[in-house]
């Protein structure tokens, strides 16, 4: 094929993958794909509905997604290249069933699952967000459960170990535990097993116990001058209280998110709240909002990505070509313009300079803003801004002053809140869930801020620029690659830097980014992608999935093209095997390329498929096209 036929191809598929988009264009000019994940929160929708009685509708299509998502083997596993299946997500989704009545107690397949639960080293080895579930529907001794003293919401913020060097969606998680562990709630629901004897060992870990024991001391020691144990926790318990109402959304969900809520019903239900009062039941009402259906049943998101979703996609359309003036632009705008924050979130505590402004990743989220989609947000309103600058300008400013106002003191970038990275919850806390407890710089972040700022006119000069240069400098890894956050994983991680980097004006010969691409190109596949598996998340290494991906090539792709002069052959190889991919439709578009928890949460972000590989291929006529 000709050059000049190549790129006619290119630009083809840049107007068929623009037109899918604006034709799912929802009438506020919202785009609402499915954030789908694995077993864990239909299996907990399954509970949660089935102790109110509520929708078996609901009830049997979420069964139904979970009987799909089951493997040939009898398991569930969090990714498809997961080597012996999770064995959080096979304990979740099997008690889930056999309350849903889609599995006998006393079957073949629940035998097989023991057995196999059993030989894997039983419950115990199991995620401490499934041992607290377990303990919450009285399977589980909350004694067999690593403890975090309810005093901890005491400890001043100038104490070195407290509760809000956790970052917010952390705490979000943990205060509800803490509530219903310290009064040891449980609850009863129809059809579940009354215990696990049958499922190996279900007791703490010495380990478990040595840390929980330390940090209570910690506690203790601190405390005990200040009143009698049971008064201080009793003011615990209020405290816990009124620290979860205090951040319950307008559709009453925690902090838009599922497992937040789920936790806060049981942790309410603890303090005597009622089911019928109104707050549980506006609870419930806002999480059916998150049911999403799927060919293979009722999906329960863990949140919405409908501000993500939209941002990236408006994002993907200007850097398509789409005129700003396009209907799905302006109607794109003036719905996110509708969801910027005007109020002072957590956020604040550790940035007390910083004025509201930013945006958060699900459609009703009011007061957890995020960097990543303040920066995705803010370079879709950038021409509006300059447009109209009476009538957005003072938007746009506002959110890139809180955006920058969010860097941290190493240089980089973090999620949610600004310094939030002590190494005590490391320590003491559960150790599955580590990279959960804290909110360090991350490349993947400091990249895309990067990015958007070189979009808005800034360059290496710029302090702030300079300061995450350096941050990222530093972050690279010896083979020359970044970890990524938030995306899967070294893939992710060093297309955000590279492109963020270029965007400020760092040119290829730069060691850091000749470094990246070397790497970038070490790992391209024989067919020209790229592919990464999710447990180099696990691992912290580079594993390779051994297929291509829509999302990791696109990423890898866009890289590369920011990075080079020329369409080298690798680009152009990488170019024919994405046009390839977005064309064939196949499973390799529904790997999970987005990161939550590693070895627990990975997410399959339906938008993905269509915006990264329409920014990478919009790239590469930008900049080659003639």
């Amino acid at each position: 094929m000709t050059e000049g036929r190549w790129m006619e191809v290119v630009k083809m598929e840049i107007g068929r993958l623009t037109e899918t988009l604006i034709q799912s264009q929802q009438p506020d000019g919202r785009w609402s794909f499915c954030f789908e994940t694995g077993a864990m929160t239909d299996a907990y929708g399954i509970l949660l509905y089935r102790l109110f009685g509520r929708q078996e509708k609901y009830v049997q299509g979420m069964a139904e997604r979970l009987l799909n998502l089951r493997d040939a083997d009898g398991l569930w596993r969090l990714y498809p290249d997961e080597k012996e299946g999770s064995l959080s997500s096979t304990i979740e989704a099997s008690l889930s069933l056999m309350v849903a009545g889609r599995m006998d107690p006393s079957g073949e397949d629940i035998r097989q699952v023991k057995e196999w639960v059993r030989l894997r080293g039983g419950v115990t080895k199991a995620g401490s967000l499934t041992k607290v579930v377990l303990s919450l529907t009285n399977i589980k001794r909350w004694s067999d459960l690593q403890s975090v003293p309810i005093e901890l919401f005491l400890l001043p913020r100038w104490f070195p170990i407290n509760f809000w060097d956790l970052v917010g969606y952390a705490r979000v998680h943990a205060a509800p535990i803490m509530v219903a562990a310290h009064q040891r709630f449980t609850v009863k629901i129809p059809g579940i097993p009354t215990n696990l004897t049958e499922w190996g060992e279900v007791a703490q870990t010495s380990e478990e116990k040595e840390r929980g024991l330390a940090l209570s001391g910690i506690v203790d020691k601190f405390l005990r001058p200040y009143g009698p144990r049971a008064w201080l926790s009793n003011r615990s318990l209020r405290y816990g209280e009124k620290f979860m109402i205090e951040r319950v959304e307008p559709d009453g969900t925690l902090y838009s998110y599922f497992t937040t809520t789920f936790l806060m019903v049981f942790g309410l239900m603890s303090l005597g709240y009622p089911k019928e009062h109104p707050i549980i039941q506006k609870s419930l009402q806002g999480m059916d909002a998150f049911l999403y259906p799927l060919q293979q049943g009722l999906h329960m998101q863990e949140t919405t990505s409908t501000v993500w979703d939209t941002a990236l996609i408006a994002g993907a359309l200007l850097e398509g070509g789409v005129s700003a003036g396009h209907p799905a632009l302006c109607k794109a705008a003036t719905y996110l313009l509708t969801r910027q924050q005007d109020r002072i979130g957590d956020w604040g505590i550790k940035n007390p300079e910083g004025i509201p402004g930013g945006w958060g990743f699900s459609d009703i989220n009011t007061i957890n803003p995020d960097c990543d989609d303040t920066a995705a947000v803010l370079r879709v309103l950038s021409p509006f801004a300059a447009t109209y600058p009476t009538v957005i300008g003072h938007n746009w400013q506002r959110g890139t002053q809180w955006l920058l106002s969010m860097q941290n003191q190493d240089g980089g970038w973090p999620a949610f809140e600004r310094n939030t990275y002590k190494r005590w919850p490391l320590k003491f806390l559960h150790q599955d869930a580590a990279p959960a407890w804290i909110d360090p710089s991350a490349a993947d972040l400091t990249g895309r801020v990067l990015y958007f700022l070189g979009k808005s006119g800034c360059n290496y000069a710029h302090p702030a620029v300079s300061r995450a240069l350096d941050f990222l400098v530093r972050d690279q890894e010896k083979e020359g690659c970044w970890f990524g956050r938030w995306g899967i994983a070294y893939l992710y991680g060093t297309w955000a830097a590279l492109t963020g980097m270029t965007a400020v004006g760092i040119q290829s010969e730069h060691p850091a980014i000749a470094q990246g691409v070397k790497w970038l190109l070490s790992v391209q596949n024989d067919d020209g992608g790229w592919g990464e598996s999710c447990r180099s998340d696990v691992e912290k290494r580079y594993v390779p999935l051994h297929v291509s991906t829509p999302s990791q090539t696109a990423w890898a792709l866009d890289a590369l093209i920011a990075a080079s002069d020329t369409p080298t052959p690798a680009i152009q190889a990488g170019v024919k095997r994405l046009l390839e991919l977005i064309r064939e439709g196949n499973s390799t578009t529904q790997y999970p390329t987005g990161a939550g928890l590693a070895g627990q949460f990975y997410v399959h972000y339906h938008s993905y498929q269509f915006a990264w590989p329409l920014i990478a291929l919009a790239h590469y006529r930008e900049k080659f096209g003639n």
